[in-house]
């Protein structure tokens, strides 16, 4: 696995001859793929990582995050043994260049702790995942216990939108339901704002762990290593009680101001 867990390409993989990758240089952009958990973000890292013209990078920010502020995350020492805990190392990487390959980051909004420069924004292409936030709720409690409105990154999301904007950079918002229900028109759509031609590849990957996972993928990836594409459309919204539906009501409002600016599908 190379630095930070980008996505290595075999050599011949590529469908352009080197003169056309050179001449295509200007064209080759970099994806920040603001997310927060349990919102199809693994699946969206893995659908474009099936284009031969894009290398990725999973959660870069996830040791950083870890080390600052000494949460007892399953896989703790691992995770920081595995990757930069100093930020600035980390977001100089994710601005080098590469002539030959786009290059998408997934991000975790709750990993974009208050210490972390935000300038480096305004040289990437910002694109924000957004679900309901009954559907991450309900998707949590299955596994976790009863989440933080922090755990769960809506309010880090639309703090890190409200930047960019500020920073006078274009934004592009996508729902992952939307996806799930439409999966080519959504890709479509979102390669068209990025301004990518459109790869069929997108709709399906392989089965099993990927190279460029995070050392984490052993503990969470487990249903997305079984899949070899999107789930199907989600049905009608959960029905909450107790707790989290409390998190729900604060929740809603910064999901809702986000949905606003969605893609049209």
């Amino acid at each position: 696995m190379s630095r930070l867990g980008e996505r290595t390409l075999p050599i011949g993989l590529f469908r352009y001859s080197a003169y056309r990758l050179a001449e295509m240089k200007e064209s080759f952009v970099k994806i920040a793929m603001w997310s927060g958990p349990r919102n199809l973000s693994t699946a969206l890292m893995y659908s474009f990582a099936s284009r031969v013209d894009m290398r990725v990078v999973d959660e870069p920010f996830y040791a950083t995050y870890l080390a600052q502020t000494g949460l007892p995350h399953p896989m703790r020492d691992e995770v920081i043994a595995s990757q930069s805990v100093d930020p600035k190392t980390v977001i100089k990487t994710l601005l080098e260049d590469d002539p030959s390959v786009h290059y998408y980051q997934k991000h975790m909004t709750q990993h974009m702790v208050p210490t972390i420069e935000r300038d480096w924004l305004t040289k990437v292409n910002n694109v924000f995942l957004i679900r309901h936030p009954a559907r991450v709720l309900a998707s949590w409690a299955n596994k976790h216990d009863t989440p933080s409105l922090a755990d769960i990154g809506f309010e880090q999301q639309l703090e890190i939108f409200e930047q960019v904007v500020a920073l006078g950079k274009s934004v592009t918002v996508i729902d992952a339901s939307d996806i799930r229900a439409h999966p080519e028109p959504s890709l479509r759509a979102l390669c068209a704002a990025l301004e990518l031609e459109w790869d069929a590849a997108m709709l399906g990957w392989d089965v099993g762990p990927k190279p460029f996972d995070g050392v984490w993928a052993k503990h969470w990836y487990d249903a997305v290593h079984r899949s070899s594409g999107f789930a199907s459309a989600e049905g009608d919204l959960p029905e909450l009680r107790g707790e989290l539906a409390l998190i729900n009501e604060k929740a809603l409002p910064l999901y809702e101001r986000l949905a606003a600016h969605k893609i049209s599908i």
